[in-house]
């Protein structure tokens, strides 16, 4: 019983604690002491529903704990105290006020939850501060889960978590949705934390594991809370369109036996028709929500039209690939990077053959960002490969396989790298 009771503890709070977290930082106006009310009111459901039962309400349980917890510390504080005093409101009057302090934290808390990505995400803290705070408040995520999904130690993720929270408290960010520019510079640090979080799940980046499904689904539930929060935002749809079409193929991304299965080979029948759905919708709000702001579609919605075409084919046969080089050359021009190039070489490649594509991949050869990147060479290989250039494919192909930290990828490169049959060469 109580096992079971455990697994319903964390579930609950998988789900319930971003809104708690949120509300109580609107209440106490410190997002540290708001999650550990919020911790406390857990431990309190550990310790007494193995006794007194799951309640009908879990979440609402939690909140007033969490609730009650709150207030007999505004009654304690001397924080509180010298609030009162700033503002010429006496201990009485203080006391009435308390209730009201207590409703707040019934009332809805969807603007909460926003207002906790974009404190967790603030571009003050680093990248990594940002994953590891997200993923700890909005997520719901213990400290070694997150350490675990990224592969460093739970130490490093604890550290991350403190150093993150003292530096929101010593730049005194408030506890606010901000409007006009601020909105837009921090909306796009939450994207890149949500879609960070979204590839490392669908392509580990080292390991044994080929995708980490989890990870995927959490960047997916941020990013569809962000998107309920902030309709008008053609990016935030377009992330979460992304997000979707991506999801869409992880079962179809790994056998039986846990080895990678590349796109042209993955059997389509397995991909997720509903999320193709989702994300086809969300692309179109994107798209909407774009012209009604007279803007062109940004970054992640591009990236989205572009796995739209691979969702809409069929068959790999029936892939629209003139189409995707010419949506990267436009995702080159919006956000120009030689990792964009190189996608828009393998998609030259198979638009126009594996000559024009092979053009493109050595031009960066010489790129600095490109030095001990693996896909580089892996792509070099393979248009080498479909060239009849089997050699120097394998080459390739056994760089590429030193370059990887992911051990699945590892194993696949490897295999491509082998001689085969008597002439040494293998076809692609």
């Amino acid at each position: 019983m109580t096992a079971d009771v455990g697994r319903v503890v964390d579930a609950v709070w998988r789900m319930e604690s971003a809104r708690l977290v949120g509300a109580l930082t609107r209440v106490v106006g410190d997002v540290g002491l708001a999650e550990e009310l919020a911790q406390d009111a857990l431990v309190a459901a550990l310790e007494q529903w193995p006794v007194t039962g799951v309640p009908d309400r879990p979440g609402a349980w939690l909140t007033a704990a969490a609730r009650n917890r709150a207030i007999d510390g505004f009654r304690r504080a001397e924080r509180l105290r010298a609030r009162t005093a700033e503002i010429g409101r006496d201990l009485a009057s203080r006391q009435l006020e308390e209730p009201d302090r207590a409703a707040a934290l019934d009332e809805p808390v969807d603007d909460d939850v926003l207002r906790l990505v974009l404190i967790a995400c603030h571009p003050v803290l680093s990248r990594e501060a940002r994953v590891a705070l997200t993923l700890r408040l909005v997520g719901g995520l213990r400290t070694d889960e997150i350490a675990r999904a990224f592969l460093v130690p739970e130490s490093t993720v604890a550290q991350r978590v403190v150093r993150a929270k003292r530096a929101l408290g010593a730049a005194k960010v408030p506890f606010e949705v901000p409007a006009g520019a601020d909105l837009t510079a921090r909306l796009a640090s939450v994207l890149e934390v949500l879609y960070l979080v979204f590839n490392e799940g669908y392509s580990a980046t080292a390991g044994s594991d080929w995708t980490r499904p989890d990870l995927c689904a959490e960047a997916l539930r941020l990013g569809r809370v962000l998107a309920a929060a902030t309709p008008g935002e053609s990016e935030v749809h377009g992330l979460v369109a992304l997000m979707e079409l991506q999801a869409s193929r992880l079962r179809a991304r790994v056998a039986a036996s846990g080895e990678p299965v590349l796109l042209d080979e993955q059997d389509r029948s397995r991909w997720d028709r509903v999320l193709v759905g989702r994300g086809l919708a969300a692309l179109q709000r994107a798209e909407l929500a774009a012209r009604a702001a007279g803007a062109a579609l940004g970054p992640y919605a591009v990236q989205a039209a572009i796995a739209a075409c691979h969702a809409r084919a069929r068959t790999a046969a029936e892939t629209d690939w003139p189409q995707i080089a010419a949506l990267y050359e436009v995702l080159g021009e919006l956000m120009p990077s030689p990792v964009v190039e190189l996608n828009r070489a393998v998609a030259v490649s198979r638009a126009y053959g594996p000559a024009a594509g092979l053009e493109i991949v050595d031009a960066l050869a010489d790129v600095p960002a490109l030095r001990g990147y693996h896909l580089l060479p892996a792509a070099r290989g393979d248009l080498l490969a479909r060239l009849g250039r089997g050699a120097e494919a394998r080459a390739e192909f056994a760089r590429a396989a030193g370059l990887t930290r992911n051990e699945r990828e590892r194993a696949v490169l490897r295999a491509r790298a082998a001689p085969a049959g008597p002439d040494g060469d293998r076809p692609a």
